[in-house]
């Protein structure tokens, strides 16, 4: 985080988030036969914190819409046996960024037990 100087002596601590709320993606995922026969629908949430110093410009900033594509390309053809492998693909893909400092990420698969409205994991991962 950066913090902020100005004239009146005031400090300012920030820091910058992209945020992608619930993409909805047919993914291949799953252990049972019947998921990895038929894609399932599936809703990320993604909260990606960047550095702070990054100027506000299209050079520099990071690009949500190029993020979804990623998501989209690294999903599109591979079956992920865990929501667990399928997040740190994701992670990995994000992060090839130096750009990114932090992402939460939740995925949930909204269509394998009826008497919930979805089932997931939540993952949060820091660069150190």
């Amino acid at each position: 985080m950066k913090i902020l100087k100005f004239k009146n002596k005031q400090k300012f601590k920030y820091n910058k988030k992209i945020i992608i709320k619930d993409l909805i993606l047919l993914l291949s995922v799953g252990i049972h036969l019947f998921e990895k026969q038929k894609k399932q629908r599936v809703k990320l949430n993604i909260e990606i914190t960047t550095d702070p110093n990054l100027k506000p410009d299209i050079k520099s900033i990071v690009n949500y819409e190029s993020i979804i594509n990623d998501i989209k390309k690294l999903t599109k053809k591979t079956h992920f046996e865990l929501l667990e492998s399928l997040s740190e693909s994701i992670f990995d893909e994000i992060f090839k960024s130096k750009k990114i400092k932090k992402i939460k990420l939740k995925i949930e698969k909204l269509d394998i037990i009826k008497e919930t409205t979805s089932v997931g994991i939540e993952v949060v991962k820091t660069k150190i």
